[in-house]
């Protein structure tokens, strides 16, 4: 099968989203133009969530942080065929970006959807879920803001839920164990948990909600 062609770079522009320089934050009304709530997700894969929820929330901004370059493009590709102006993609770091580049109290909610579990145990400190990650998810969310987690690895939806549960400005909404087939398709949920739940897994979810002082 032929891959579709990518679209010309002067197209895809827009929707793709340059950090600033090192030291300085980034400005969501100069990015989206507006003064809407915005919504991050970390980790994208080919973007079935982020472009999903961006057509499903117009009142909302979405940026999609993606590692992999190549994703990065297919995923702009997305949204610039959808003309989607209230969703970005940046490739990067989510680790980096979120420590460097977020201001504080300036997200309305958080996505993290099925991140590499990096199963070696000498791979573990490779894992996006550290405490400084947490501390920065905690930090950067908005009074009332939330952060939203899904894994298919017991074992590392236990370390995010550790992480979260200790972090005091963090307070667990709901959990949730999924079995068995999808739910409909006008859900938003990242591809990769789709085919997990067609395939018969299990996966875990949880909300936890920053608290208004």
């Amino acid at each position: 099968m032929r891959r579709p062609k990518r679209l010309p770079p002067e197209v895809l522009a827009p929707y793709r989203l340059d950090w600033p320089a090192t030291g300085q934050q980034m400005d969501w009304p100069a990015v989206f133009g507006n003064h809407h709530p915005v919504e991050i997700e970390v980790g994208c894969g080919k973007g079935g969530f982020l472009v999903a929820a961006a057509e499903s929330q117009p009142e909302h901004n979405f940026l999609g942080l993606e590692i992999d370059r190549a994703l990065h493009f297919q995923i702009a590709g997305r949204l610039a065929k959808r003309r989607l102006s209230n969703a970005r993609i940046a490739c990067g770091d989510a680790r980096f970006l979120f420590r460097n580049h977020v201001a504080d109290q300036s997200l309305t909610a958080i996505h993290v959807y099925f991140p590499d579990p990096w199963w070696k145990k000498r791979h573990h400190k490779r894992r996006l879920w550290t405490p400084d990650f947490a501390a920065d998810c905690e930090r950067t969310l908005r009074p009332g803001g939330q952060l939203f987690i899904a894994t298919d690895v017991g074992e590392y939806y236990q370390t995010m839920r550790s992480l979260l549960d200790s972090r005091p400005g963090l307070r667990l909404v709901s959990a949730e164990e999924r079995a068995g087939p999808p739910p409909p398709a006008d859900e938003p949920l990242t591809n990769f948990e789709r085919k997990a739940l067609v395939r018969g897994g299990t996966t875990w979810r949880a909300v936890f909600e920053k608290v208004v002082a």
